[in-house]
């Protein structure tokens, strides 16, 4: 089964609007009911942790378990990048335009990476001189209305974030503060968090969202890493200022890959194919003129009934990438966009190889990948 994204009422666009009505901010809207009352908000973003394997695993995760986490949904497709510009600017996928994992840019004849802010497959280089962040996504992020509000912001991050493309599109506008380590962040959030009479911090934790890819989400690596972030959680409570409040939440689940399909090696699959964007879970594809209808069947009868394969327009009529959708953002949408129900993929052993290894993988509207937690902790 799959879930929808809950734009509006409960889904990780929905939680920095709601931070910003807590800290006071005008025209912000308190769309979760979390009514925080607190001048001091920190948010910590765990990639990969999804909500079903939270609630799974409480003897691993017994500070945030003990938190009673809240069910969000992500957007779609739930892959870090998207997620991060739906926390980041407080709209769906839909409104600020970073529409999956790798997905087409009109007017570039490879696809594009928003992750690295590159071309798929395309030589290193600096795209931001072309596709400039504030200009491909130029709505105003969560951190420049705190901002202008009279809040200190800033963002506790490993040190390849900052500067990059895609926190220039989404999460521009706070002070930048690099983490060295475990206790680097933890010390680096509490000082953020006494810079000024209201404050907002944001941090991130990657290590679990890694292990899960490579080990798998039910291993005893990923749980153990859980532990860890676990832990991170209680640190960053420990140093709380008196009347401060942490959030916990994450950019998507993960499911363990049981099956593959190879698109590279698969031509009923490649037929009528002109470009293969999304991630194995999730596939934006990019059909030649004329040939959507025939690779849409010749997709939904190779895949069988554990894939769904929709046209644009009927993914889009469905509200997975938001209420409204510009004309120049469903431009970057697949012709057609298929989407796992079980726990089988579509990978690229010659195009992506390293992708194709990987254990745990996201991207789908399943339970364990669109369910996403949110804890909340008062000091």
């Amino acid at each position: 089964m799959f879930v929808a994204p809950r734009y509006g009422s409960g889904s990780l666009a929905d939680l920095f609007p709601s931070v910003l009505a807590g800290l006071g901010v005008p025209g912000e809207e308190d769309r979760l009911g979390l009514r925080l009352d607190a001048d001091q908000v920190c948010v910590l973003l765990v990639d990969g942790l999804g909500y079903e394997d939270l609630v799974a695993n409480p003897a691993a995760a017994p500070f945030l378990s003990g938190l009673a986490p809240i069910r969000l949904t992500a957007g779609f497709p739930t892959t870090t990048a998207t997620s991060l510009a739906s926390l980041g600017v407080g709209v769906p996928p839909g409104e600020h335009g970073i529409v999956g994992y790798l997905f087409h840019v009109p007017g570039y004849d490879r696809l594009f990476t928003p992750l690295s802010w590159r071309l798929h497959g395309a030589p290193k280089s600096d795209l931001r001189r072309e596709l400039i962040p504030s200009e491909f996504q130029p709505r105003t992020t969560v951190f420049q209305r705190a901002v202008a509000d009279g809040i200190a912001v800033a963002q506790v991050s490993p040190r390849d974030q900052a500067g990059s493309g895609l926190t220039e599109a989404v999460l521009r506008g706070c002070e930048f503060r690099p983490q060295l380590s475990f206790g680097d962040l933890v010390a680096g959030v509490s000082e953020a968090l006494r810079a000024g009479p209201r404050s907002l911090v944001y941090t991130y934790h990657g290590d679990l969202d890694l292990t899960g890819h490579v080990r798998g989400p039910s291993s005893r690596s990923w749980q153990l890493e859980l532990t860890h972030a676990d832990r991170l959680a209680a640190a960053l409570a420990d140093e709380l200022p008196a009347g401060a409040a942490l959030l916990v939440t994450a950019d998507h689940g993960m499911v363990h890959l049981d099956d593959r399909l190879d698109f590279d090696t698969t031509p009923a699959l490649q037929d009528g194919v002109r470009a293969l964007g999304g991630e194995p879970r999730a596939r934006h594809v990019y059909t030649e003129p004329g040939a959507e209808s025939h690779v849409a069947a010749a997709w939904q009868a190779t895949l069988g009934a554990d894939f769904e394969v929709l046209d644009r327009a009927e993914a889009v009529s469905r509200g997975w990438f938001g209420p409204t959708v510009a004309p120049a953002i469903a431009r970057r949408i697949g012709d057609l966009v298929v989407v796992a129900r079980g726990r089988r993929g579509v990978i690229r052993t010659g195009a992506e190889p390293l992708q194709s290894r990987l254990v745990g993988h996201h991207g789908s509207l399943t339970p364990a990948e669109m369910n996403v937690p949110l804890c909340v902790f008062r000091a």
